[in-house]
């Protein structure tokens, strides 16, 4: 059984910031893509960010400018460094690993999944 585990979530004021950890097995880290997800009552499902195998990034829309995904090859672990945050940011972040090597951020392209980790960002 593959491991994923989130952490980091918390409760939050706007413009703050907060770092989530997303700690993979190591037989599914060093090849595939990670990825962030995040379910919110306004959007449902949304991807937030990327890490491919080779280090290449990629960012939701919404979340460009402010957050930054990185992993710790030591650790095998995801971070996902979160910046002014906003209101509409409030979900429950999970950690997905996906099929192949480069990131592609829709759901069907992803096969294990954390339980996930709640963001709450009030005004």
């Amino acid at each position: 059984q593959v491991q994923l585990v989130e952490s980091g979530g918390d409760s939050v004021q706007a413009g703050g910031s907060l770092r989530l950890s997303c700690a993979v097995s190591r037989d599914m880290y060093f090849r595939n893509c990670i990825a962030w997800f995040r379910q919110t009552s306004e959007k449902g499902r949304e991807s937030v960010a990327g890490i491919a195998g080779d280090g290449t990034t990629t960012y939701g829309d919404s979340v460009k400018g402010r957050f930054a995904i990185s992993k710790d090859n030591a650790k095998t672990t995801v971070y996902l460094e979160m910046n002014s945050l906003k209101v509409e940011d409030t979900g429950m972040y999970y950690c997905a690993v996906g099929w192949a090597q480069w990131c592609t951020l829709t759901e069907a392209h992803f096969g294990y999944w954390g339980q996930g980790t709640q963001v709450t960002v009030s005004s």
